[in-house]
Protein backbone atom coordinates (compact mmCIF):
# COMPACT_ATOMS: atom_id res chain seq x y z
CA UNK A 1 0.00 0.00 0.00
CA UNK A 2 1.09 3.68 -1.07
CA UNK A 3 2.56 5.72 1.74
CA UNK A 4 -0.20 8.18 2.27
CA UNK A 5 1.45 11.91 1.32
CA UNK A 6 0.55 14.36 4.43
CA UNK A 7 -0.63 17.55 2.56
CA UNK A 8 -0.05 21.14 4.29
CA UNK A 9 -1.65 24.21 3.09
CA UNK A 10 0.35 27.57 2.15
CA UNK A 11 -0.58 28.71 5.93
CA UNK A 12 0.55 25.81 7.73
CA UNK A 13 4.01 25.81 6.20
CA UNK A 14 4.46 29.86 6.45
CA UNK A 15 5.58 29.62 9.88
CA UNK A 16 8.25 26.92 9.24
CA UNK A 17 9.35 28.77 6.07
CA UNK A 18 9.91 32.07 7.74
CA UNK A 19 12.10 30.76 10.36
CA UNK A 20 14.38 28.93 7.39
CA UNK A 21 14.74 32.79 5.97
CA UNK A 22 15.38 33.96 9.60
CA UNK A 23 18.07 31.62 9.90
CA UNK A 24 19.62 32.40 6.55
CA UNK A 25 21.98 35.39 8.17
CA UNK A 26 24.54 35.55 5.53
CA UNK A 27 23.71 38.69 3.42
CA UNK A 28 23.90 37.47 -0.39
CA UNK A 29 24.29 39.19 -3.69
CA UNK A 30 22.59 36.45 -5.81
CA UNK A 31 20.62 33.98 -4.63
CA UNK A 32 22.84 30.59 -6.06
CA UNK A 33 26.24 29.54 -6.22
CA UNK A 34 28.88 31.62 -7.33
CA UNK A 35 29.96 31.03 -11.31
CA UNK A 36 33.27 32.81 -11.39
CA UNK A 37 32.05 35.27 -14.06
CA UNK A 38 30.96 38.10 -12.44
CA UNK A 39 28.16 39.47 -14.74
CA UNK A 40 27.15 36.11 -15.53
CA UNK A 41 26.51 35.12 -11.79
CA UNK A 42 24.50 38.65 -11.57
CA UNK A 43 22.35 37.45 -14.50
CA UNK A 44 21.49 34.17 -13.72
CA UNK A 45 21.56 35.02 -10.09
CA UNK A 46 23.38 32.25 -9.65
CA UNK A 47 23.53 28.76 -9.94
CA UNK A 48 20.43 27.15 -8.50
CA UNK A 49 18.63 23.84 -8.84
CA UNK A 50 16.97 23.61 -12.58
CA UNK A 51 18.19 22.80 -16.01
CA UNK A 52 20.61 24.95 -17.88
CA UNK A 53 20.92 24.46 -21.65
CA UNK A 54 24.07 25.74 -23.69
CA UNK A 55 23.65 25.58 -27.47
CA UNK A 56 26.25 26.87 -29.69
CA UNK A 57 28.01 25.59 -33.29
CA UNK A 58 30.62 22.85 -32.95
CA UNK A 59 34.19 23.66 -31.74
CA UNK A 60 33.18 27.20 -30.47
CA UNK A 61 34.61 26.27 -27.58
CA UNK A 62 31.10 24.73 -25.19
CA UNK A 63 33.02 22.13 -24.05
CA UNK A 64 36.20 24.06 -22.34
CA UNK A 65 33.48 26.37 -21.40
CA UNK A 66 31.54 24.71 -19.17
CA UNK A 67 34.97 22.87 -18.27
CA UNK A 68 35.79 25.88 -16.36
CA UNK A 69 32.19 26.65 -15.18
CA UNK A 70 32.68 23.58 -13.20
CA UNK A 71 35.79 24.10 -11.77
CA UNK A 72 35.22 27.71 -10.71
CA UNK A 73 31.53 26.90 -9.30
CA UNK A 74 33.58 23.85 -7.28
CA UNK A 75 36.10 26.00 -6.12
CA UNK A 76 33.97 29.26 -4.88
CA UNK A 77 31.13 27.18 -3.91
CA UNK A 78 32.51 24.31 -1.94
CA UNK A 79 30.24 21.92 -3.66
CA UNK A 80 30.87 18.74 -5.77
CA UNK A 81 30.96 19.20 -9.49
CA UNK A 82 30.45 15.39 -11.97
CA UNK A 83 31.21 16.30 -15.47
CA UNK A 84 29.75 13.74 -17.98
CA UNK A 85 31.43 13.31 -21.31
CA UNK A 86 30.11 11.69 -24.39
CA UNK A 87 32.62 13.85 -26.68
CA UNK A 88 36.03 14.07 -24.79
CA UNK A 89 38.31 11.48 -22.89
CA UNK A 90 38.92 12.70 -19.35
CA UNK A 91 42.77 13.18 -20.50
CA UNK A 92 41.69 15.65 -22.19
CA UNK A 93 39.81 17.75 -20.08
CA UNK A 94 42.24 17.19 -17.55
CA UNK A 95 44.65 18.67 -19.92
CA UNK A 96 42.24 21.69 -20.87
CA UNK A 97 41.87 22.32 -16.63
CA UNK A 98 45.99 22.44 -16.22
CA UNK A 99 46.54 24.80 -19.24
CA UNK A 100 43.79 27.26 -18.02
CA UNK A 101 45.39 27.17 -14.48
CA UNK A 102 49.33 26.87 -15.24
CA UNK A 103 49.08 29.40 -18.84
CA UNK A 104 50.76 26.65 -20.42
CA UNK A 105 49.47 25.66 -23.72
CA UNK A 106 47.43 22.77 -23.96
CA UNK A 107 49.97 20.94 -26.62
CA UNK A 108 52.93 21.83 -24.64
CA UNK A 109 51.05 19.78 -21.60
CA UNK A 110 49.41 17.06 -24.43
CA UNK A 111 53.60 16.42 -25.41
CA UNK A 112 54.61 15.34 -22.23
CA UNK A 113 51.23 13.78 -20.49
CA UNK A 114 52.86 11.05 -19.46
CA UNK A 115 55.01 12.85 -16.87
CA UNK A 116 51.65 14.58 -16.13
CA UNK A 117 50.03 11.82 -15.81
CA UNK A 118 52.20 10.64 -12.92
CA UNK A 119 51.04 13.66 -10.45
CA UNK A 120 47.27 13.99 -11.94
CA UNK A 121 45.10 11.18 -10.37
CA UNK A 122 45.87 8.03 -12.73
CA UNK A 123 48.90 5.88 -12.52
CA UNK A 124 52.17 6.71 -12.23
CA UNK A 125 54.24 7.03 -15.37
CA UNK A 126 57.89 4.95 -15.75
CA UNK A 127 60.50 7.90 -16.01
CA UNK A 128 64.69 7.69 -15.89
CA UNK A 129 65.30 11.01 -16.70
CA UNK A 130 62.96 13.67 -15.14
CA UNK A 131 66.08 16.52 -14.85
CA UNK A 132 65.98 16.53 -18.67
CA UNK A 133 62.00 18.20 -18.39
CA UNK A 134 61.77 21.63 -18.54
CA UNK A 135 60.87 24.01 -15.98
CA UNK A 136 57.43 24.87 -17.36
CA UNK A 137 56.81 21.33 -16.03
CA UNK A 138 57.59 23.13 -12.12
CA UNK A 139 55.00 25.57 -12.95
CA UNK A 140 52.26 22.93 -13.87
CA UNK A 141 52.69 20.95 -11.04
CA UNK A 142 53.10 23.61 -8.56
CA UNK A 143 49.13 24.74 -10.29
CA UNK A 144 47.88 21.45 -10.29
CA UNK A 145 48.47 21.27 -6.39
CA UNK A 146 47.22 24.87 -5.66
CA UNK A 147 44.17 23.37 -7.23
CA UNK A 148 44.15 19.95 -5.01
CA UNK A 149 41.44 20.76 -2.78
CA UNK A 150 39.02 21.89 -5.59
CA UNK A 151 39.63 18.99 -7.65
CA UNK A 152 39.34 16.68 -4.96
CA UNK A 153 35.52 17.06 -5.49
CA UNK A 154 34.86 17.17 -9.40
CA UNK A 155 33.84 14.14 -10.89
CA UNK A 156 34.89 13.18 -14.59
CA UNK A 157 32.57 10.49 -16.10
CA UNK A 158 33.32 9.05 -19.74
CA UNK A 159 29.88 7.89 -20.87
CA UNK A 160 29.44 4.81 -23.42
CA UNK A 161 26.83 4.01 -25.60
CA UNK A 162 25.17 1.76 -22.93
CA UNK A 163 25.15 4.78 -20.71
CA UNK A 164 21.32 6.33 -20.06
CA UNK A 165 19.29 8.71 -17.27
CA UNK A 166 18.57 5.69 -15.15
CA UNK A 167 22.64 5.07 -14.85
CA UNK A 168 23.53 8.93 -14.77
CA UNK A 169 21.03 9.77 -11.62
CA UNK A 170 22.45 6.29 -10.16
CA UNK A 171 25.99 7.91 -10.37
CA UNK A 172 25.09 11.56 -9.29
CA UNK A 173 23.32 10.20 -6.17
CA UNK A 174 26.87 7.78 -5.81
CA UNK A 175 28.85 11.26 -5.22
CA UNK A 176 26.28 12.13 -3.21
CA UNK A 177 26.55 9.60 -0.84
CA UNK A 178 30.17 9.51 -1.16
CA UNK A 179 30.92 13.45 -0.07
CA UNK A 180 27.81 13.23 1.84
CA UNK A 181 26.18 15.73 0.63
CA UNK A 182 22.97 16.57 -1.76
CA UNK A 183 24.67 19.85 -3.10
CA UNK A 184 26.22 18.81 -6.23
CA UNK A 185 26.48 20.57 -10.10
CA UNK A 186 26.07 18.06 -12.26
CA UNK A 187 27.59 18.65 -16.51
CA UNK A 188 26.51 16.45 -19.23
CA UNK A 189 28.08 16.86 -22.65
CA UNK A 190 27.00 16.19 -25.91
CA UNK A 191 23.85 15.63 -24.05
CA UNK A 192 21.45 14.49 -27.11
CA UNK A 193 23.36 11.35 -27.23
CA UNK A 194 20.67 10.35 -24.19
CA UNK A 195 18.04 10.27 -26.90
CA UNK A 196 16.86 7.78 -29.24
CA UNK A 197 19.20 6.48 -31.40
CA UNK A 198 16.95 6.13 -34.26
CA UNK A 199 16.09 9.49 -34.59
CA UNK A 200 18.03 11.82 -35.97
CA UNK A 201 20.80 14.06 -33.22
CA UNK A 202 19.18 17.14 -34.05
CA UNK A 203 15.29 15.65 -33.24
CA UNK A 204 16.61 14.00 -29.75
CA UNK A 205 16.81 17.43 -28.30
CA UNK A 206 13.15 18.30 -27.25
CA UNK A 207 12.85 14.48 -25.33
CA UNK A 208 16.64 14.55 -23.98
CA UNK A 209 15.67 18.33 -22.45
CA UNK A 210 12.07 16.90 -20.84
CA UNK A 211 14.15 14.02 -18.68
CA UNK A 212 16.97 16.11 -17.72
CA UNK A 213 14.39 18.79 -16.27
CA UNK A 214 12.74 16.18 -14.59
CA UNK A 215 15.95 14.60 -13.46
CA UNK A 216 17.28 18.00 -12.44
CA UNK A 217 13.97 18.76 -10.16
CA UNK A 218 14.09 14.88 -8.71
CA UNK A 219 17.52 15.23 -7.24
CA UNK A 220 16.89 19.34 -6.71
CA UNK A 221 20.44 19.97 -8.16
CA UNK A 222 21.57 21.98 -11.26
CA UNK A 223 22.75 19.94 -14.23
CA UNK A 224 24.08 22.13 -17.52
CA UNK A 225 23.49 20.50 -20.60
CA UNK A 226 25.34 20.65 -23.83
CA UNK A 227 24.12 20.45 -27.24
CA UNK A 228 25.57 21.37 -30.48
CA UNK A 229 23.97 23.05 -33.03
CA UNK A 230 24.09 21.06 -35.74
CA UNK A 231 21.58 22.84 -37.80
CA UNK A 232 22.41 23.00 -41.72
CA UNK A 233 20.97 26.79 -41.81
CA UNK A 234 21.61 28.65 -38.83
CA UNK A 235 20.80 32.14 -39.53
CA UNK A 236 17.55 31.84 -37.60
CA UNK A 237 17.77 33.94 -33.71
CA UNK A 238 19.37 32.66 -30.94
CA UNK A 239 15.37 33.06 -29.71
CA UNK A 240 14.18 29.78 -31.81
CA UNK A 241 15.43 27.71 -28.88
CA UNK A 242 12.98 28.95 -26.63
CA UNK A 243 10.13 26.75 -28.75
CA UNK A 244 12.51 23.83 -29.35
CA UNK A 245 13.87 22.87 -25.54
CA UNK A 246 10.58 24.61 -23.54
CA UNK A 247 11.28 22.31 -20.71
CA UNK A 248 14.66 24.14 -19.83
CA UNK A 249 14.51 26.75 -17.16
CA UNK A 250 17.70 28.48 -18.52
CA UNK A 251 18.77 28.51 -22.50
CA UNK A 252 22.02 29.94 -23.23
CA UNK A 253 23.09 30.32 -27.02
CA UNK A 254 26.98 30.72 -27.70
CA UNK A 255 27.38 32.85 -30.84
CA UNK A 256 30.44 33.53 -32.51
CA UNK A 257 31.33 37.34 -33.10
CA UNK A 258 32.66 37.78 -35.99
CA UNK A 259 33.25 41.50 -35.65
CA UNK A 260 35.02 41.35 -32.56
CA UNK A 261 37.11 37.58 -33.55
CA UNK A 262 38.81 40.33 -36.34
CA UNK A 263 40.39 42.27 -33.33
CA UNK A 264 42.04 38.93 -31.95
CA UNK A 265 45.11 37.44 -32.54
CA UNK A 266 44.38 34.14 -34.31
CA UNK A 267 43.10 31.49 -33.02
CA UNK A 268 41.92 33.12 -30.10
CA UNK A 269 37.73 34.07 -30.52
CA UNK A 270 35.31 36.68 -29.30
CA UNK A 271 31.50 34.75 -28.26
CA UNK A 272 28.34 36.18 -27.80
CA UNK A 273 27.18 34.14 -24.65
CA UNK A 274 23.03 34.90 -25.54
CA UNK A 275 20.40 34.41 -21.85
CA UNK A 276 17.43 33.45 -24.44
CA UNK A 277 15.30 32.05 -21.58
CA UNK A 278 16.25 32.39 -17.42
CA UNK A 279 13.75 31.97 -14.86
CA UNK A 280 15.73 33.43 -11.95
CA UNK A 281 16.99 36.46 -13.55
CA UNK A 282 17.74 38.48 -16.55
CA UNK A 283 17.43 37.82 -20.49
CA UNK A 284 20.27 39.35 -22.48
CA UNK A 285 24.10 39.23 -24.08
CA UNK A 286 26.93 38.45 -22.04
CA UNK A 287 30.72 38.90 -23.87
CA UNK A 288 33.29 36.45 -23.57
CA UNK A 289 37.19 35.90 -25.48
CA UNK A 290 38.06 32.26 -25.46
CA UNK A 291 41.72 31.35 -25.93
CA UNK A 292 42.05 28.14 -27.01
CA UNK A 293 45.76 26.96 -26.36
CA UNK A 294 44.83 27.67 -22.84
CA UNK A 295 41.06 26.52 -23.01
CA UNK A 296 40.27 30.10 -21.08
CA UNK A 297 37.44 31.90 -21.34
CA UNK A 298 37.66 35.42 -20.12
CA UNK A 299 34.78 37.49 -19.73
CA UNK A 300 34.20 41.45 -21.10
CA UNK A 301 31.58 44.06 -20.17
CA UNK A 302 28.38 42.80 -20.71
CA UNK A 303 26.82 43.61 -24.13
CA UNK A 304 23.37 43.82 -22.12
CA UNK A 305 20.69 42.56 -20.04
CA UNK A 306 16.85 43.16 -19.33
CA UNK A 307 14.80 41.92 -16.35
CA UNK A 308 12.45 39.61 -16.43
Amino acid sequence: MAEKIQFQSEGEQLESFLDELQREQQIKEIAGWETGFSHLSRALDGILPGLYLLIGPPACGKTSFVKQLLDQVARYNEVPGVFFSFAERKKELRIKTLARLSGIENKEIRRGSAYLLHWYGVPKAQHTELERLPPSWDKLKKSAEEAKTWLDIIYLIECGRDIDMRRIEDQIREVESIKGTDRVMVVIDDCQRLGNIEQKLTDRVAPVVDELQRAAMTLRIPILAICPDLREDRITLPQMWSDRAPSADVILVMEIDLERTKKLIEPNQALTLHIIKNRGGEKGKLAFEFVPAFSKFTEVAPASTTHV
